[in-house]
């Protein structure tokens, strides 16, 4: 006698599942063929029948499974996988992302953020007789990254049984998220809260020679003649407001309290690589120095000083904005520059030249393209070296539109910080118990956690507790006034990794989530 077996598989409940295999037998005549499949399921299957959850299966297991079983049973242990599994990639032990397509081709490929695109450098394998086709990465808890999948060496498609997709310069793309990856909340559009207006104008410069389409943002409230706003200026624009929603960004930091109410002004390139990094970039820094700024200043109401103007921009962008503050540091006084590329002159200009008053955001993800990350940490030396004030991270993220969406909001809580942020006036008491997100988040090697403390509340602890429920730091742990109050944990000797901060105060307490980056 011997036995078909169908393997099923379902996750268990902990956060990174492994797979648990439920086994249905039925018999058959015939001689005895496969006889330590046989005694594999009769095993697996009487530690099932004993109610057993303690022997779990990792996707190697179901790997092995299926080449382990005769080529008629080998499709219907994998049509049980995906019916237990039905979205890619199955994550696991916090860092392995197996990713699997299904169905008939010649060759499939996974490219990517971190392959830089290459489908050669990422060939899937198909699993013996099937046509479920996969491959297993490493990645950190935390990474985000775009990919597609390529079939038949041509055929690029979004991975049809992941969810997730984000906006990229090409299109649409597939979205790995890792379990510890924060999605940024400020990215969505939220009915229920004010938003600011958004307005084009065509703006002809007589330094280029060319028109293209400014697209101002105004804040909520704008319309009180009394008030005067900080200007963010934004290269690539257009792609700002479409691939890095930033109107959400700017509508969800300014009614959280996170910024004060800005303007925004988006500017798109004509001639993109000239313009930011070629021959036209001095002729790109009249117009928007010579003739777009006293424009907005004449028809919009920007606060005065540059400690109130911001220029931001990715890749070239960053170039250009790092260029424009370099340059000007007496138009634009804040300066960010996500994943940016970094021209010699740049570089010389801020390592010896005059110290400017600029402060600068930078980050940078660890998937980004080879030469900026040379380009960014060889630069970063730069900075502190001659004291700039400036913030700088690290992702594990990659060169593209998922990556800097999410970190608009970190610049400009750096540059032009709200309410939630700013240090309280005299006399300042707050109306209820608050413990905010800490910033910078994720962070290396220290964060700041801002609190507040309505009257009556007495004892007020802030302790740092790692994923295991051990508390590692207390940064509170005394009877506090009524009060908005700033701590930082220094992480000096921690781990990378996720951690926790509560905060206990009374009978109120409330837990957040951060994320220590090496």
């Amino acid at each position: 006698m011997t036995f078909e077996c169908r393997i099923l598989y379902r996750p268990a409940a902990v956060a990174i599942s492994p797979l648990h295999p439920y086994i249905a037998l039925s018999s058959t005549t015939g001689p005895d063929l496969f006889l330590p499949m046989t005694l594999r399921i009769l095993f697996i299957a009487s530690l099932i029948a004993a109610g057993s959850t303690a022997q779990s299966q990792s996707f190697q297991d179901f790997l092995d499974s299926v080449n382990e079983a005769p080529d008629s049973l080998q499709t219907a242990i994998v049509d049980s996988f995906v019916t237990a599994q039905p979205v890619s990639p199955v994550l696991e032990f916090d860092s392995l992302a197996h990713f699997y397509y299904r169905g008939a081709a010649t060759s499939v490929s996974v490219p990517g953020d971190a392959s830089l695109w290459n489908p050669a450098s990422v060939p899937m394998t198909r699993l013996a007789t099937t046509t479920f086709w996969y491959r297993t990465e490493v990645y950190e808890s935390d990474a985000r990254l775009d990919y597609k999948y390529v079939l038949n060496g041509s055929t690029w498609i979004l991975d049809p049984r992941n969810p997730n997709t984000v906006q990229g310069g090409f299109g649409p793309n597939s979205e790995l998220r890792m379990p510890e990856f924060i999605h940024p909340p400020e990215i969505a559009y939220y009915p229920s809260i004010p938003h600011g207006s958004l307005r084009d104008s065509t703006f002809f410069s007589s330094n280029l020679g060319n028109s293209r389409t400014i697209r101002i943002y105004t804040p909520p409230g704008y319309g009180s003649p009394l008030d005067s706003f900080p200007m963010v200026l934004f290269h690539d624009g257009l792609e700002y407001t479409s691939l890095a929603s930033a109107a959400n960004v700017l509508d969800y930091l300014i009614d959280e309290g996170r910024i004060e109410p800005v303007i925004a002004v988006f500017v798109p390139p004509v001639n993109r690589t000239d313009e930011y990094a070629g021959s036209l970039q001095d002729e790109f820094t009249l117009f928007l120095v010579d003739e777009l700024m006293p424009w907005l200043e004449t028809h919009w109401r920007i606060k005065a000083g540059p400690e109130n103007r911001a220029t931001l921009g990715a890749s070239n962008g960053g170039n250009i904005a790092l260029w424009l503050g370099m340059n000007h540091p007496e138009v634009f006084g804040n300066v960010a520059a996500h994943s940016s590329n970094i021209q010699s002159s740049i570089s010389d200009g801020f390592a010896n030249g005059p110290l400017l008053d600029l402060r600068l955001y930078m980050d940078l993800g660890t998937y980004d393209i080879p030469l900026l990350i040379t380009l960014v940490r060889d630069f970063i030396p730069i900075l502190e070296s001659r004291g700039y004030v400036h913030t700088y991270q690290e992702l594990h993220d990659g060169h593209s539109w998922g990556n800097w969406r999410g970190h608009i909001d970190d610049a400009l809580e750096m540059f032009f910080p709200g309410p939630v942020l700013s240090a309280p006036g005299e006399g300042s008491v707050p109306r209820q118990f608050r413990l905010d997100q800490n910033y910078p988040n994720p962070f290396n090697p220290s964060t700041e956690i801002r609190f507040e403390v309505p009257p009556g509340r007495g004892e007020v602890s802030l302790l740092i507790f790692d994923l295991l429920g051990r508390s590692i730091a207390t940064l509170v742990d005394e009877s506090l006034d009524p009060g908005i109050y700033s701590r930082t944990w220094h992480a000096d000797g921690v781990a990378s990794g996720a951690y926790f901060y509560r905060l206990v105060a009374g009978g109120f307490g409330e837990t957040r989530k951060m994320l220590l980056v090496r």
